[in-house]
């Protein structure tokens, strides 16, 4: 397989590709393979959306192929508390981001390959897009033990997850992604993708563990770009397309009109965290001051991500009334998160009365406030 980013191949997708008054209707049929030359997670899924928002789909299929730098992305309804570990997301500078479709929670890096099939909603067929998958990794390997499952995963040896699903279905349109586990670090994906938090209840949607192997652990020969390659052949050769497979770069506007824009709100804090389904959080910590150990109880109501409803319930006198009524008002309408807190207790210590013992109490109650976030 041949990837081809010459000017001529460039000009071609941009008349394939972009967005004319009339829609798309005059694009011609057929099947293009294309593949991403970034690793930002948010400008890949933004790629997914405009593919799906702004091309004709109707007699024409697209494989989209893509990898990522460290991140982890969640489904459309899930929660972030309870997929992952938030602070050892921050402590890493792994990003998160919350896709368009459904599904379970993922770990991407550069040994993690993502595969997305856009059709027209007829044509719309996933499990068929996955025993492409694993027709091109026994093409590559046919020793290898993988099938599809009626979950639509791939397992390899008949119990490891090396590949999970989701879909979205617009009215006309639709798209398949997938994931292939090739050589990803299952040490920070089994670090990462699981959740500290306490006490949380929520309707949000919520993945399901597997046991989980990369593809180089069965033949370390295996590397990305021969499953790439491998998958974009056989892809070519059932859909009757050019076996080329065009690169394209996710912030061309002249290529993808408004794509930046799309980028721009998948990083937002709104998007990532102020979608997720309104949840509670009810739970207590122990906070050991000086030679004491003290019971704190917390609930919060969560909507949009910010605190709708907080209550605080500390030792009597261990912190004056007045003092801790004014941190719960400051609470609610915050952002639930560990910064937002932090500035907002610091805001509240400076007009704290200047005692030492108070301020080291204040500062032990909001330390352990943040860590809830």
């Amino acid at each position: 397989m041949v990837l081809q980013s010459s000017l001529k191949n460039c000009l071609q997708l941009s008349c394939i590709l972009r967005t004319p008054k009339a829609g798309f209707r005059h694009t011609t049929s057929g099947g293009l393979i294309i593949q991403s030359v970034s690793n930002d997670v948010y400008e890949n899924l933004a790629v997914e959306d405009w593919i799906h928002d702004h091309m004709n789909l109707e007699n024409r299929q697209v494989l989209f192929l893509w990898r990522n730098s460290p991140a982890v992305v969640i489904g459309r309804h899930q929660n972030p508390w309870q997929e992952c570990n938030l602070k050892l997301l921050r402590q890493k500078n792994i990003k998160l981001a919350r896709r368009r479709s459904g599904g379970g929670t993922v770990y991407h890096d550069l040994g993690n390959i993502n595969l997305t099939f856009f059709t027209n909603r007829k044509k719309y067929e996933r499990m068929e897009n996955l025993k492409l998958v694993v027709k091109a990794l026994k093409a590559l390997r046919p020793w290898l033990d993988v099938h599809v499952t009626d979950r639509y995963d791939i397992l390899l040896d008949r119990q490891y997850k090396i590949s999970g699903t989701a879909a979205k279905l617009g009215r006309t349109t639709a798209y398949h992604h997938c994931t292939l586990l090739c050589n990803a670090d299952k040490f920070v994906l089994s670090s990462v993708l699981k959740s500290p938090y306490k006490g949380i209840k929520s309707n949000a949607t919520p993945s399901v563990p597997a046991s989980v192997k990369n593809l180089f652990e069965e033949d370390p020969s295996l590397t990305c770009e021969m499953l790439l390659d491998a998958i974009a052949e056989e892809y070519a050769t059932q859909h009757q397309v050019d076996h080329h497979v065009t690169l394209i770069n996710p912030a061309d506007e002249t290529l993808l009109p408004g794509i930046n824009n799309k980028t721009k709100e998948l990083r937002t804090w709104e998007w990532v965290y102020g979608k997720t389904p309104k949840f509670s959080v009810n739970t207590c910590f122990n906070m050991v001051y000086k030679d004491s150990v003290l019971d704190v109880k917390v609930g919060m109501d969560v909507k949009h991500g910010r605190i709708e409803v907080c209550n605080i319930n500390l030792p009597d006198q261990w912190l004056p009334p007045a003092l801790c009524s004014e941190l719960v008002k400051s609470l609610t309408g915050s952002k639930f998160c560990p910064n937002e807190t932090t500035t907002l207790a610091t805001t509240l210590l400076r007009v704290c009365p200047q005692d030492d013992e108070l301020h080291s109490r204040w500062n032990l109650l909001c330390e352990n406030m943040v860590m809830l976030m």
